[in-house]
């Protein structure tokens, strides 16, 4: 696309943050030095989606290949020149970083007929509403049980491979955490530290919702931490 593009990629090492900045950086030096210009290229950090590879991944590939079909750009996904449709659909040799064996099993066992299959379902998702339309601020995408575990991996504290404002972007509200100011103080302790651990929510965000001291707030957090190790 013309101010963004669109990767589907397998990260079986967790290193996503580390090859983003790598490709990030090596095309903003080759992109400067044939343009003549200096400085950053891409605004901000990149947008990741953690995707259920069995039931979502066909649906989100469709969606990446008809991004310039939607946008106008061409007529067709087979016209766009730095798409994966073309090699994935039998039009042209897959480039050395490209897979697509997975995606033609997903639609038959024998090559040409796979192919086929494919081309007809993404010819199908023209003008159609995409899953991912509805779901441009989730980080996870999935069915129920695929969704609790992932997001039980994302929600620990130093985990770099997704933004955290986007890893948090489905957390309930402070007044759905923390509303029952009624609650005995040993289990409203608790809440806090859940808000902080659990939620991401800052130390400041408590003390101004809960009318209190940061201080005080701080203090909760680390006597529960300590008593959640001991236990």
């Amino acid at each position: 696309m013309n101010n963004h593009y669109h990767l589907l990629i397998e990260t079986p090492d967790g290193n996503l943050s580390r090859g983003m900045r790598r490709l990030n950086g090596v095309y903003a030096q080759v992109f400067n030095q044939r343009h003549r210009r200096a400085g950053h290229l891409f605004r901000g950090r990149y947008k990741a989606m953690l995707v259920e590879k069995e039931s979502c991944l066909p649906e989100v590939g469709r969606y990446i290949v008809l991004n310039p079909v939607r946008a106008r750009m061409v007529a067709g996904p087979g016209q766009w020149r730095w798409s994966s449709y073309r090699a994935t659909a039998g039009f042209g040799r897959p480039d050395s970083c490209l897979t697509v064996d997975w995606i033609l099993g997903q639609f038959g066992d024998k090559r040409e007929a796979a192919m086929t299959s494919y081309k007809k379902f993404v010819k199908e998702g023209i003008g159609e509403e995409s899953v991912l339309k509805k779901s441009n601020e989730r980080v996870v995408l999935g069915g129920g049980e695929f969704i609790k575990k992932a997001m039980a991996c994302l929600n620990r504290e130093g985990l770099e491979e997704i933004p955290r404002k986007q890893r948090f972007a489905d957390r309930p509200g402070l007044p759905d955490l923390l509303g029952g100011l009624d609650l005995q103080k040993a289990n409203r302790n608790r809440k806090i530290a859940e808000a902080v651990r659990d939620y991401g929510y800052s130390q400041r965000e408590l003390a101004g919702f809960l009318d209190m001291h940061y201080s005080t707030i701080s203090r909760i957090i680390k006597n529960e931490e300590t008593s959640r190790f001991k236990t």
